[in-house]
């Protein structure tokens, strides 16, 4: 009669390394050199001639911001969800990572659409168009932090399953506070897209803790 050991799991700093565990880490970077590379602050229901009065002198500073903050944080939002519904192996997982993956999407979008805005039509003054595409690409922001907002609140339903139930119920604050700031975006409403001071650390905190927990053990 032969006993087998029990696998041991890894300690959490050991998971560092892993593809999931770097992505979250890789998306609160970007964020933050993001939000640090750029002083523009620019109102969601902001006019095209105001637009581009933000954005002159500042082209290369926002190009770079577009590409840290919706480039590359929709490759991290994509790498982790996918990791939650590998570790979840349930629909409620598959039905995460979909989520995310459709919200990755719409950050690339809103990345072309951004890189278009800055490199194109605010340096040859196209007023109209300027307008439209900041309209636009706050709409879509306000989709994709909806979307965002429903992966969160699916990872509150994987708590012991899929996610620590720490990292699920800090899925339940970033699920509320991204749903009023949803709001805000995608109907061009200042008030609640201020909700962004709150959404945005909480997403960060949890998208990071995400990847890190969900790493193979």
């Amino acid at each position: 009669m032969s006993s087998r050991a029990l696998p041991v799991a890894r300690p959490w700093y050991r998971r560092l390394g892993t593809v999931p565990a770097l992505a979250g880490i890789g998306f609160a970077l970007s964020w933050v050199a993001g939000l640090s590379v750029s002083p523009v602050s620019t109102d969601p229901h902001a006019t095209g001639t105001q637009v581009i009065a933000d954005l002159s002198g500042h082209t290369v500073a926002q190009t770079a911001q577009y590409l840290l903050t919706e480039g590359l944080p929709a490759i991290g939002i994509a790498i982790v969800a996918v990791a939650v519904a590998r570790r979840a192996r349930s629909r409620t997982g598959r039905a995460l990572a979909g989520t995310g993956l459709v919200a990755a999407l719409l950050s690339l979008v809103m990345c072309g659409l951004g890189l278009r805005l800055t490199l194109w039509d605010a340096p040859r003054g196209n007023t109209a168009t300027a307008g439209l595409l900041f309209d636009t690409i706050s709409r879509v922001d306000g989709v994709k932090m909806a979307l965002l907002g429903v992966m969160a609140a699916i990872g509150v339903t994987l708590a012991g399953r899929g996610l620590p139930r720490w990292v699920a119920w800090l899925g339940a604050a970033v699920a509320v506070s991204m749903t009023v700031c949803a709001v805000g975006y995608a109907f061009l409403l200042p008030l609640p897209a201020q909700a962004a001071i709150v959404a945005l650390p909480l997403l960060i905190i949890w998208t990071t803790a995400t990847g890190i927990t969900t790493s193979p053990r």
